[in-house]
This record gives C-alpha cells, sequence and structure tokens, in this order.
C-alpha cells in the first residue's frame, strides 16, 4: 500500500498503516509530536502501537533537536542475522541440546559474563577500534560512570522481554542465525539520566506531554546527549556482533563434521538517531520501532517467536525517510497477553519451534503481535523481500 497522511496535523504525517486500526492513544501521541516546533514530518509503519515516550512504529524527523524519551530506553536495539552454508537436513531431530549450548554460551535474562568476553578469542569477531570504544566512555554521563564493570560483563548477552537467538530455515532450506538485542542496562541508565535532564530544560515546559522533551542543537545538554547517544547505539552494535560471533561458535562445535560457512553479517538497529538529509534540510532522524531502508540497504523484520521473519531490501522511498517497519508489532499489552492465553495456548502457537513454553515467556505469545505477512503486505513500496526465514529454535530471556 502507500501512505495515507493523517489530517490536521501541522506537519506531514504518513502514515504505511490503516488509520482505523491504530489505537487512539498511539494516534494522539502522534499528534502530539506533530506540535513540536522543530518537527519536519513523521512516517508510521504498518507495526504501530502505543508506546511510552513515542510510538512504536514511527519516525520523527527534527530539525535541530531530539527527543530522548522518544529514541526509548534500549538505545541501539536492533537485529542481526547471518545465513550459513548448513542446511535444513544436517539438524538433528531433537533440537533441545542446541538450544541448551546456545543458552550456556549467550547469557540470557538479567545474567551476565562472569568476565568480561576478550574479542581476541572469537574467531571473526573484528577488533578495530574496539579499545577507542571503550575509551570513550570516560566521556558518558557522571552518573553513570559507575556502572562500566556491569557494562563490560553484559557485552554479548541478550537480555529479557522480546529480545531473542534463533536458529532458522529459509525458503531455500539454508540455516540462518538471527538475534535481537540492544544495548543491555547501560543504554537504560544513559537514557533515564538524560531524558531526567531534558525535563528541566526551561524551553520544554509547558508542553503537551512531558515526555516530548527535547535537546536544542549547539547547547551542552545536546552535545553531552549526543555523545552517550552514538556511544550507546555503538554498544549495541558490539553487544550483537559478541553474541553473534559466540552464537557462531556454538554452531561450529556443534556441527563439526559439516564444517560450517557463514555469510557476512546483516545488522541493523530498530531504535535509533541518525544524521540524514532530505530535501536540503539537514534532519536528526529519531527511528523507534522502526528500520533504515534505504535503497538497496539490507534489513531484518522479524515476526512473533512462531510465525517466522523477513530479511528485506530497501527501496528508499524518502516519504518514509528511507524507512520500514522493525517487525510484526504488539496488539495486544504484556498484561493483556498473560491474562487472555495460558502455557497450552502458547505450546500450540509455537508447535515445531524448539523454545521455553513456560508461563515465563506467555507475554510474547505469537497472538499477541500483528500477523507479520500484513505488515509486510503493507509496505511493499519501502521494501522487496530478499528470503522469508521460519524459526526451528527460539532462544528467550
Amino acid at each position: 500500500m502507500s501512505y495515507t497522511e493523517v489530517p490536521g496535523a501541522r506537519v506531514p504525517i504518513r502514515m504505511w498503516a490503516d488509520p482505523a486500526t491504530v489505537e487512539p492513544v498511539a494516534m494522539q501521541q502522534l499528534r502530539n509530536v506533530s506540535t513540536l516546533p522543530w518537527i519536519q514530518g513523521l512516517a508510521v509503519m504498518p507495526d504501530v502501537h502505543f508506546g511510552k515516550g513515542a510510538t512504536v512504529g514511527s519516525v520523527i524527523a527534527m530539525r535541530g533537536a531530539v527527543c530522548p524519551a522518544a529514541v526509548g530506553v534500549d538505545i541501539g536495539c536492533g537485529m542481526s542475522a547471518v545465513k550459513t552454508s548448513l542446511t535444513a537436513n544436517d539438524l538433528p531431530g531433537d533440537l533441545s541440546r542446541l538450544r541448551s549450548k546456545i543458552e550456556q554460551a549467550i547469557p540470557v535474562g538479567f545474567s551476565m559474563h562472569d568476565d568480561p568476553v576478550d574479542p581476541r578469542r572469537l574467531h571473526g569477531l573484528p577488533t578495530a577500534g574496539w579499545d577507542d570504544f571503550w575509551a570513550r566512555f570516560d566521556g558518558v554521563a557522571e552518573a553513570v560512570k559507575f556502572r562500566q564493570g556491569r557494562a563490560l560483563k553484559q557485552m554479548g548477552t541478550l537480555g529479557s522481554g522480546n529480545h531473542f537467538c534463533e536458529v532458522c530455515i529459509d525458503g531455500q532450506g539454508f540455516v540462518w542465525l538471527m538475534l535481537h538485542s540492544g544495548s543491555r542496562n547501560i543504554g537504560k541508565e544513559l537514557a533515564e539520566y538524560h531524558i531526567g535532564e531534558a525535563r528541566k530544560l526551561s524551553h520544554n515546559q509547558g508542553l503537551v506531554d512531558r515526555d516530548l522533551a527535547v535537546f536544542i542543537a549547539d547547547t551542552p545538554q545536546m552535545a553531552a546527549y549526543r555523545h552517550d547517544l552514538f556511544w550507546a547505539q555503538e554498544y549495541a552494535r558490539h553487544n550483537r556482533e559478541v553474541m553473534m560471533a559466540l552464537f557462531q561458535d556454538v554452531v561450529r562445535k556443534e556441527f563439526k563434521k559439516a564444517k560450517p560457512m557463514f555469510e557476512p553479517t546483516i545488522s541493523c538497529h530498530h531504535n535509533y538517531v541518525a544524521e540524514e538529509r532530505y530535501e536540503g534540510v539537514d534532519l536528526l532522524v529519531t527511528r523507534k520501532g522502526a528500520i533504515r531502508a534505504g535503497g538497496g540497504e539490507y534489513g531484518i523484520i522479524p515476526g512473533s517467536m512462531g510465525t517466522g521473519s523477513y530479511i528485506v531490501r530497501g527501496l528508499g522511498n524518502a516519504a518514509s525517510f528511507n524507512s520500514a517497519s522493525h517487525g510484526a508489532g504488539r496488539r495486544m499489552s504484556r498484561n493483556q497477553a498473560k491474562k487472555r492465553f495460558s502455557e497450552r495456548d502458547l505450546a500450540e502457537q509455537t508447535q515445531g519451534v524448539e523454545c521455553r513454553k513456560d508461563r515465563g515467556v506467555v507475554d510474547e505469545i505469537p497472538a499477541a503481535y500483528k500477523p507479520i505477512e500484513q505488515v509486510m503486505e503493507q509496505q511493499r513500496d519501502l521494501v522487496e523481500v530478499v528470503a522469508k526465514l521460519k524459526q526451528v529454535v527460539c532462544v528467550k530471556g
């Protein structure tokens, strides 16, 4: 579908979703964002739903300003995927051992590594700039510096919620490795600190929503936030790189006879800020629950833990600020899902997938998400499908 423009907004709100299906609270969030004087435009993805600070599935383009709450607390959250030389025929009938080995190699939930991962000991992990990256931690907000030890040990860990590691099979029978995670606790603490600082600034008093507090260009507060924001985005990227290296190491050991090979990693953020230029104007583009989909750029759009995911190539649609959805998007809250569904429902909806099927992950049940096929249909002018993947192993936090 092409986009629908929301009427009555101060700046263009282009929506790749049926406005009639969007929650009223999410529509109000979008209208609130459009009132900010620095806004150039908004693009709304088909996985749109209400979120803390700003609508999930929204792309906010601003001139000389950025809203830290709109970025969210999981700065740099995103996806990585790797195609392997293995095929479905190489996989054993019982995948429980493979899931167990992945869980042993990659800490999940609140767990972390006993000692920081040494990137030099991981096969194929790029280490250029690693020392410089950690040296730049000295410049982060003083209130968060004491967390460096934890940040070191959480590098290469999954987290909880909707984060996952999966073994998938594509339409040609090839095995893929895929994972979803972000900047862990250090990103959360940096985000919360700067959201609090933004709310104190005089130009943010009297906003229709206090979560829309912004930093303005050429101010000390903006400079401090940009430093910490871009550092946390880099942390998230490194976190996925370390996990993918650990993931590949498990596969090498478990399929030693098959001698698996791995293609280059596809990686994309979907909670982040980028400096981009549209129609001759330099903008700060915040993608919250959206990926960049510039012409020819690869991206990953996951569904739920029982439905599969898509590897895509961007079509470079400037009307969307070169963006596409970040996944299926929730159609009910976690609390609603826990009340409505049981462990038996979860087992039925994840049949054929080696994964947790206990009460602790019922809020991630496929029925709590929008149908991924519908989401993909609504953004045919944003991306083209390269491969459809179906998970056979899913590790959840």
